[in-house]
């Protein structure tokens, strides 16, 4: 039995006892039924996927994973290759958005080299765990061999494991890789069924002539390499990233050891599509950050009858959304543990209620 498939065999459904037992508390908390509406509901999913019917949200992880895609060669986008390298600098010298937002929610930052196209510098925050040097250039070939899919989601189930055996209670997705948005959408397209002028949007600013040029080269790749939907290892193989590849296995890991996800934007919800494929359970433990201001972004969770929890028009990607999810995650939780129930605060419960 490979690492894939016995990960994917230990996800089980969310524990309905503990979910019962939080919704039961939520009744008897000081504040009329229902008032923190959406944070409800979260705090009790949270319970079925921690097993325990008061989660906890202390130990924080975000997991930025990079990679570099060859089908930039077909002009997809406004920013060179070399940014991907230069970005994972900044991301360890603290000067991201992502760092910004992982301080402000006491998140640390794992940042896994997945298949940037060039050696980076040793760095103590910094993993490097490449699958290649960068992928193919999909319009002609396949982005990867199926070794390296398999590699890909191998590795980002092992990055999630290693954190959990440090003691982990939720864990974020997110990404580096210019161009990555046309893999992502070429996933959607596949996946979902839906045109690839549906799901593919501007990126990082494109015209629109430069979107036109970019849907036509998801549909030749489509195209040259007849990914097979029902085959999520085929498609991630043949149109899909190193990095995309790695955020589903750290999908699949976080769910198998009983760890919620926060996924981010659009590439993470490219590597959920792969990870929900594979094990449709893996939806369960999987928290919808915000709404990408890309189009195919809510084809993707429709998809998976996933809600997202904000709708903010971000689309930087890195584990912003990311972090700001695992805020209101642990926000969720600390209300159902730390408010008091009408018995303990010694207010009339009949009289809450007029």
């Amino acid at each position: 039995m490979n690492k894939i498939t016995s990960t994917i065999k230990a996800i089980k459904p969310l524990d309905k006892a503990a979910m019962a037992k939080a919704q039961e508390r939520q009744g008897t908390l000081t504040k009329p039924p229902g008032s923190l509406g959406r944070l409800e509901e979260l705090s009790i999913r949270l319970a079925g996927v921690q097993r325990k019917p008061l989660p906890v949200i202390k130990n924080k992880v975000i997991i930025t994973m990079a990679g570099d895609h060859g089908v930039v060669a077909e002009k997809v986008g406004n920013w060179p290759q070399e940014v991907t390298a230069q970005m994972v600098g900044n991301f360890l010298h603290g000067g991201a958005g992502i760092n910004v937002l992982a301080r402000q929610v006491n998140a640390r930052i794992i940042v896994a080299d997945m298949g940037v196209a060039r050696d980076l510098a040793a760095h103590p925050s910094l993993l490097i765990r490449k699958c290649g040097y960068g992928t193919q250039n999909m319009c002609i070939c396949p982005a990867m061999t199926a070794e390296q899919a398999v590699q890909a989601i191998e590795t980002g189930i092992d990055i999630v494991s290693a954190e959990i055996a440090k003691g982990l209670d939720i864990v974020g997705t997110g990404d580096m890789g210019i161009g990555n948005t046309t893999p992502s959408a070429a996933i959607c397209a596949v996946i979902t069924g839906k045109p690839v002028a549906t799901v593919t949007g501007r990126g990082t600013g494109l015209s629109d002539d430069q979107l036109k040029h970019k849907v036509n080269v998801i549909e030749r790749a489509i195209s040259c390499n007849h990914p097979d939907a029902s085959q999520p290892l085929d498609v991630l193989a043949k149109v899909g990233g190193f990095e995309i590849g790695g955020l589903a296995g750290v999908m699949l890991g976080a769910a198998a050891h009983h760890v919620p996800v926060v996924i981010d934007g659009f590439i993470s919800g490219a590597a959920a599509l792969i990870a929900t494929s594979l094990a449709p359970v893996v939806k369960e433990y999987l928290i919808a950050a915000h709404l990408s201001a890309e189009p195919g972004h809510q084809i993707m969770l429709d998809h998976m009858g996933l809600t997202p929890l904000l709708r903010l028009d971000m689309r930087l990607g890195e584990g912003t959304g990311a972090a700001l999810g695992i805020f209101l995650a642990e926000a969720a939780a600390r209300t159902l543990a730390e408010m008091a129930t009408f018995t303990e605060a010694q207010v009339s419960e009949e009289e809450a209620k007029k």
